[in-house]
Order: C-alpha cells, then sequence, then structure tokens
C-alpha cells in the first residue's frame, strides 16, 4: 500500500491556530454561564461540522482552502511533505471529543461542554504553537501497534 501524496506540514498548523481560537472562544463561553449555554454549544457543533469536513474532505475544509489561496502562494516551498493521513485522523479525534462534550451536555452533564471543548483547545493549540499534534501521534502509535493500517516497513 502506497502512502497518500504529501501535504504541506504547514497547512495542518494554520488550521490549528484557527480551530484553537474558535475552542477558546467555545471554551469561556461555556465557563460564563454553564450548564445551558447556547452560543457554546452552537460554537461547538459548528466546530464539530469543521471537524467532521477535514475528516471527510480535507482538500475541501475551509481552513485548507484559505491555506491554499492566501497563505501559501506567499511561502517558500515546503522542505518536504508529511502523510496526510495522520492530521487527518486528528481531526477524527477533535470530532470525537468535541461530540462527546456535546452529547453529555444535551443529556445534561454539568461542565462537559467546557472540558470537552478545552481539552480540544490545548491540543490544537499544541500543534498550532509547537507542531506538536497529539492525534497524529497517536495515530503513529496505532499504526506502530498494527491496529491502524499498515505499519511502516523497516530497512
Amino acid at each position: 500500500m502506497t502512502a497518500p501524496a504529501g501535504i504541506d506540514p504547514r497547512g495542518p498548523r494554520f488550521a490549528a491556530w484557527i480551530t484553537s481560537a474558535l475552542l477558546l472562544v467555545a471554551t469561556v463561553l461555556g465557563l460564563v454561564s454553564p450548564p445551558f449555554n447556547q452560543p457554546a454549544f452552537i460554537l461547538t457543533f459548528v466546530i464539530a461540522l469543521l471537524f467532521l469536513w477535514g475528516v471527510l474532505s480535507p482538500r475541501t475544509q475551509p481552513w485548507s482552502l484559505l491555506f491554499r489561496a492566501l497563505v501559501r502562494p506567499r511561502l517558500a516551498p515546503p522542505r518536504e511533505l508529511e502523510d496526510p493521513r495522520p492530521p487527518r485522523f486528528a481531526q477524527g479525534v477533535g470530532l470525537l471529543v468535541v461530540t462527546v462534550g456535546l452529547v453529555l451536555h444535551l443529556l445534561g452533564v454539568p461542565w462537559a461542554l467546557p472540558i470537552a471543548t478545552a481539552m480540544a483547545f490545548v491540543a490544537a493549540f499544541l500543534n498550532a504553537a509547537f507542531g506538536l499534534c497529539l492525534g497524529c501521534q497517536l495515530y503513529l502509535l496505532l499504526q506502530r501497534a498494527g491496529i491502524l493500517g499498515r505499519a511502516p516497513r523497516l530497512p
């Protein structure tokens, strides 16, 4: 099985900056007036849809389009390309985290929504600021364990 064509690693980091800003706003809104906070719920729902979009069609996801249209043309070509599967998996992890928060919020679990958005914020911020993609690391760990995809061949 061949790896898909590589992506510019700066694209997911750019998207992580925007996502972390949205998640921070959702977290603050969720802390302001829990447990019935409609603005936090609506924003988190939109973030979940963006994560879903990133899983289903990463090339057409709004942050990807914005990066390719406005940011990448102003940058030097990337030194190396990145496998798109780990960042896509990370989008799925983000989707899972915020969806659990949304569902628990609907079930009346206090603080579920701001806790879920705060957890997702930490992961997105680590990726944006330091290039540490927790979802990507989880993908690689699951791949090495043989649970996800094929483990890379050793030379």
